[in-house]
C-alpha cells in the first residue's frame, strides 16, 4: 500500500475544545480516520469531516469512568479489520484541574476525578487499545499528553502533578512492556509546553493566597509566551510522526530538534 493510499486510525481524548479539538480538525484535515471521545459532541468537528471526506466517530465519554470507556473501545477495535489501516494511534489527552486549593481544603470528588481522569482512564484505554490491536498489521502508537508539572511540583496543584507524574511513568513501563513484545507499540508522555487554554484562563483567576504561582502564570499571558492550541497542535502530531518516536519514552515537544 503507498503512503498516499494507506489509511491511519487516530483515537484522540479530550478532542471537544483547545489543544484537543485543534489536533482533531488537523487530523480529520489529513484525511484520516478519527475516533473522539470527550464529554461533548463537537458539531464542528463534524463540519471538518464532510469537508476533508474524513470518517469521524465521536463518542460522547465520561473519562472519569475510565472502565466503561475502555470496555466500549476494547469491543469496537475488535469489530475492525485487522488489515484496514496502516497505523493505528492513541492519543490521551484529557486532563482536569481541580479546584486551586491546598491539598487539605480539597474536596475527596475533585481530588478522585482529576485522578480518574488524568491518570487512570489513560492506563485503561491504552490496555484496551494495546489489547484489542496486538494482532493488528499496523504500526501501533500511544502518546500521553503530559504537563510540566509532572515534572516539577506546585502549590495547591497536586492532583494534576501527581496525575500527570504517573503518566510519566506508567508510560515509562509501558515502553519496556512493549519492547519486549512482538510488533510492540512505541509510547511517548509527551509534554506540550504552555498553551493558551482554559487551563490558563484558570490558573491566572485562582486565588493568590492559595496559589502562590498565579504571578507566574499572569507574566507568561502577558509576554506573549503562549502557544496558540493550533501552533500546539501541529507540534505535538509533528513529534509524532518522527521516525524515532517512542525511542524516549518521557520527552518534551520544546526540547525536540
Amino acid at each position: 500500500m503507498s503512503e498516499s493510499a494507506a489509511k491511519h486510525i487516530y483515537i484522540l481524548t479530550g478532542a471537544s475544545r483547545g489543544m484537543g479539538l485543534a489536533m482533531a480538525q488537523q487530523l480529520l484535515a489529513a484525511g484520516h480516520t478519527v475516533l473522539t471521545l470527550a464529554r461533548r459532541v463537537n458539531g464542528e468537528l463534524a463540519q471538518h469531516a464532510t469537508k476533508s471526506g474524513a470518517q469521524l466517530t465521536q463518542w460522547s465519554a465520561d473519562l472519569a469512568d475510565g472502565v466503561a470507556a475502555a470496555t466500549h473501545l476494547r469491543g469496537w477495535l475488535g469489530d475492525l479489520p485487522t488489515d484496514r489501516f496502516a497505523s493505528a494511534t492513541l492519543i490521551n489527552n484529557a486532563g482536569v484541574i481541580p479546584p486551586i486549593t491546598p491539598l487539605r481544603d480539597s474536596r475527596p470528588a475533585d481530588l478522585a476525578n482529576a485522578l480518574r481522569v488524568g491518570l487512570e482512564a489513560p492506563m485503561l484505554l491504552s490496555a484496551a487499545f494495546l489489547d484489542a490491536t496486538r494482532g493488528w498489521k499496523a504500526e501501533r502508537k500511544v502518546l500521553n499528553i503530559s504537563s510540566g508539572l509532572g515534572r516539577k511540583a506546585m502549590a495547591s496543584q497536586a492532583a494534576y502533578c501527581a496525575a500527570k507524574a504517573g503518566m510519566d511513568h506508567f508510560t515509562r513501563c509501558l515502553a519496556l512492556d512493549e519492547a519486549n513484545a512482538p510488533g510492540g507499540a512505541k509510547v511517548c508522555s509527551l509534554a506540550p509546553g504552555v498553551i493558551d487554554t482554559d487551563m490558563q484562563v484558570q490558573l491566572r483567576g485562582a486565588d493568590a493566597g492559595a496559589f502562590p504561582d498565579r504571578g507566574n502564570f499572569e507574566q507568561l499571558k502577558q509576554g506573549g509566551q503562549l502557544t496558540s492550541p493550533d501552533d500546539a497542535a501541529r507540534r505535538i502530531l509533528a513529534y509524532l510522526a518522527r521516525p524515532d518516536f517512542g525511542s524516549e519514552p518521557v520527552a518534551d515537544v520544546r526540547q525536540a530538534s
